[in-house]
C-alpha cells in the first residue's frame, strides 16, 4: 500500500490567512486580574495541511509562558482539528469545529478541567473571528451547569508589519 500526498482543501486554505506574525492583546483583564497581557505568536504552514502556531509571552499570575496550537482539517470528520498546550499546564486540549456560515467565525469546542470545579470537567469553545487580513479576534468560553456560557477572555490579533 503506497501513502498518497494529502492536499490542501478550501478548508486548509482557510487556515493559511492566520499565517504570519501577530501581536496580541487581551481586550480586557481576566476576572480577578488587575493588568492587560501582551504576546506574540508566529504561525506556519506544513504544506498546506497543517498550521503551527507558537506563542510566548507574560501571563498575569503565570509569568512568561509558552503556548502551541495546531490546527487542520480533516475532511473525513468534516471537521476542523486540533491541540493546544501551554507552559502553564499539564492539560492537552483536543479540538475539533466548524467555520459559520459567514466564512468569518471558526469555534473549536474541547473538554477539559473544570477550574471552579476541581476533578471534574467542562465544555469549552475557542472562537476565531477574522475581522480582516490584518486582524482577528479570539474569545474563549466554557459552558457552565446550568447550560449558558461564560466568557473567559478575548484578545485581539494585530499582524506585525
Amino acid at each position: 500500500m503506497t501513502m498518497q500526498k494529502a492536499e490542501p482543501t478550501q478548508e486548509h486554505r482557510w487556515l493559511e490567512q492566520l499565517v504570519g506574525e501577530w501581536a496580541v492583546r487581551n481586550d480586557a483583564p481576566a476576572p480577578g486580574q488587575e493588568e492587560t497581557a501582551e504576546w506574540s505568536e508566529t504561525v506556519r504552514s506544513l504544506d498546506g495541511i497543517w498550521f503551527v502556531s507558537e506563542g510566548s509571552g507574560d501571563m498575569p499570575g503565570c509569568g512568561p509562558i509558552q503556548t502551541l496550537l495546531t490546527l487542520g482539517y480533516d475532511p473525513q470528520k468534516k471537521r476542523y482539528v486540533g491541540t493546544w498546550i501551554g507552559s502553564m499546564m499539564t492539560y492537552l486540549w483536543v479540538y475539533e469545529g466548524t467555520l459559520d456560515e459567514t466564512g468569518k467565525v471558526l469555534t473549536l469546542d474541547c473538554i477539559g478541567p473544570d477550574f471552579e470545579r476541581p476533578g471534574e470537567t467542562a465544555r469549552y469553545q475557542d472562537i476565531v473571528t477574522i475581522i480582516d487580513r490584518d486582524n482577528r479576534k479570539f474569545t474563549a468560553r466554557v459552558q457552565k451547569p446550568d447550560g449558558s456560557w461564560s466568557e473567559m477572555m478575548s484578545a485581539h490579533y494585530r499582524r506585525k508589519a
